[in-house]
């Protein structure tokens, strides 16, 4: 890699040590891959730090019955938890990761990273600080699949969405929260008679936000 331009999507580099620059010029590289791409499975052994550019992709928990839940997902400026986890302990990735949006990543070969951690206060700051960020998100998720009832992670779901329409199918709605599509589906229908959400083929449009946070509490 000729140029370290992309540290800008993490200031926290900007101050790497020179001699960790030059290792992240000479070795590291940038991908790209479309959507529906599988960046790994589960059982993978994991050769490489990943670090966010642009794009988004999920990681997600397959069980035996063929049933799919969310863990998290990976957005630009971020790093990937079972990643850090896998290189850390040097195992093999317990989940997999599909790409939902067109994704644009840097690639650090795992030796490259163990060193790195070793020889760069500044990196190894970097990673536990990112690693400890995702693992707080990873207990919040872990609380609300515990405590929190079906319907009520649906409408946070909901709210949670940037925009009025979630441009989901029921299906999808399912496997992010572990549940089955016709659940998902009866619960919806409840939404719809409630006027809180308006139902449609591949996408829900949220009317009343305020009403789907009140579910929540």
């Amino acid at each position: 890699m000729e140029s370290l331009a992309w540290l800008q999507t993490f200031p926290d580099l900007l101050a790497l040590e020179p001699v960790a620059k030059e290792l992240l010029v000479k070795h590291s590289r940038i991908v790209e891959a479309p959507i529906g791409t599988i960046g790994y499975s589960e059982g993978m052994p994991c050769n490489a730090y990943v670090m966010r550019l642009a794009g988004r992709s999920r990681v997600y928990k397959m069980s035996s019955g063929g049933r799919e839940i969310l863990l998290y997902r990976v957005a630009a400026g971020e790093t990937c938890v079972l990643t850090t986890t896998c290189l850390l302990g040097r195992s093999d990735y317990p989940a997999s990761t599909i790409v939902e949006e067109p994704i644009r990543d840097v690639i650090v070969p795992a030796y490259i990273f163990h060193q790195l951690m070793i020889e760069s206060a500044v990196f190894r700051r970097f990673v536990m600080e990112n690693y400890g960020a995702l693992i707080s998100d990873l207990i919040v998720l872990l609380d609300e699949v515990a405590f929190l009832s079906l319907d009520a992670r649906l409408a946070k779901l909901l709210v949670d969405e940037s925009g009025a329409t979630v441009s989901r199918t029921h299906q999808q709605l399912a496997d992010e929260l572990g549940s089955a599509r016709e659940v998902v589906s009866r619960q919806l229908k409840r939404f719809e008679n409630k006027g809180w959400v308006s139902l449609g083929r591949g996408y829900v449009e949220v009317l009343n936000k305020e009403a789907l946070r009140e579910m929540q509490s």
